[in-house]
């Protein structure tokens, strides 16, 4: 009966280690494709809890300690354990979504207008969301232009993403469960599945395969996005996370040197910065600090002639579809330039209704971008 006890001690303490360590950015934990195994684990956490609990409360009743304090100390111990994994170490116990999403204009703003945010336009409606919050927070519901979108961020892949939070034509729910590769995961209320956030793909459970909608979004500085939407509404602070927003902006900046966090200023590294551009099936990436260096990049993804430009600010980027292979730019005070036409800087015709096709194209880390785009090439 001593056996028992102890074996249901020993059982349950690696049962929650394990189902911790295989979703959360432990040494070695996140370099594994253990997926699946980590979800089998969740799944029957609670066959396993009873299990190895009922081991331990037979071995109590029936074993016969010489001293009581002797079940005492593994049982402390355990509890330890079992608290720290499910709510210290949990990942919705960490990061929490803001209690209220509060907007304001342009003139009524109090979000420093030097940081990044993510911003996207619908049906005319234009909206902000500073990434000092999103990091945080790693998911903000709203709704934009009549439709409900889900912002999320994942600051260790350092991967801004839109979804529209529709499965199989219901609006969903979704918590922070974890991490798979070192992107944040998603799990939806109603079949528990898990979702990655890098690419809004179902990658475990019963909707294993299926993807959210993603909405078109940009990367600016929010004094560019406002230059260039002045009407759109900006995403102001949580007051209930104040203190947990990043109030240094080092993450955005890139001179933190956290280790899942901090980025390398050298190119080519896993921590390095790239854009990563999708041009219909085609993936490619281009490193931050040669598009500092040329602020224009003019190259061809597949069969499609691109265009990537980097505004004045050296932190607002966009990328658009050339008409042809043969239409070449310039590139003067932010204003982009072919043959006496003019655009600004996210592609809007100057004096005319034509504007430039936008790319979808997204700053992150290199070990991100290669992992969740095996196919791509490097520019």
């Amino acid at each position: 009966m001593k056996k028992i006890f102890f074996i249901g001690i020993i059982g349950l303490l690696l049962f929650e280690v394990l189902n911790v360590y295989l979703i959360m950015p432990m040494p070695g934990s996140q370099k594994m494709d253990s997926i699946d195994a980590a979800y089998f684990l969740y799944r029957l956490r609670w066959v396993f809890r009873i299990l190895f609990g009922l081991m331990i409360l037979l071995g109590l009743i029936m074993a016969k300690f010489k001293k009581k304090w002797v079940p005492l100390v593994p049982l402390i111990i355990l509890a330890a354990i079992i608290y720290m994994a499910n709510f210290y170490m949990a990942a919705d116990h960490m990061f929490y979504k803001p209690k209220q999403v509060l907007m304001a204009n342009a003139g009524a703003n109090k979000t420093d207008t030097s940081g990044l945010v993510i911003g996207i336009v619908n049906n005319g409606e234009a909206k902000a969301y500073p990434i000092r919050f999103l990091g945080y927070h790693h998911q903000v519901y709203d709704s934009i232009g009549g439709k409900p979108v889900m912002v999320t961020y994942c600051t260790v892949c350092r991967t801004g993403r839109v979804y529209e939070p529709t499965v199989n034509g219901k609006q969903e729910q979704f918590r922070l469960v974890g991490m798979d590769h070192f992107n944040a995961m998603f799990e939806d209320a109603t079949t528990k599945s898990w979702w990655q956030q890098a690419t809004g793909q179902a990658i475990t459970g019963q909707l294993k395969g299926q993807r959210l909608p993603e909405f078109f979004s940009t990367q600016t500085s929010l004094a560019e996005w406002l230059q260039l939407n002045p009407s759109s509404l900006v995403m102001q602070a949580d007051q209930a996370f104040r203190d947990d927003y990043d109030s240094t902006y080092k993450f955005e900046n890139g001179t933190s040197k956290s280790k899942l966090t901090g980025t390398d200023s050298l190119s080519g590294t896993d921590k390095s910065w790239v854009i990563g551009v999708k041009a219909g099936s085609e993936r490619k990436a281009y490193d931050w600090n040669k598009l500092k260096d040329k602020r224009l990049i003019q190259d061809k993804l597949g069969n499609t002639p691109v265009l990537l430009v980097l505004a004045s600010d050296d932190k607002s980027f966009f990328a658009f579809e050339r008409p042809d292979d043969k239409t070449m730019f310039t590139l003067q005070n932010d204003t982009l330039i072919n043959n006496g036409h003019h655009y600004t800087i996210n592609g809007k015709g100057i004096g005319t209704n034509s504007s430039l096709k936008p790319l979808p194209a997204y700053q992150e880390f290199l070990h991100s971008w290669r992992t969740f785009n095996t196919s791509s090439a490097m520019y």
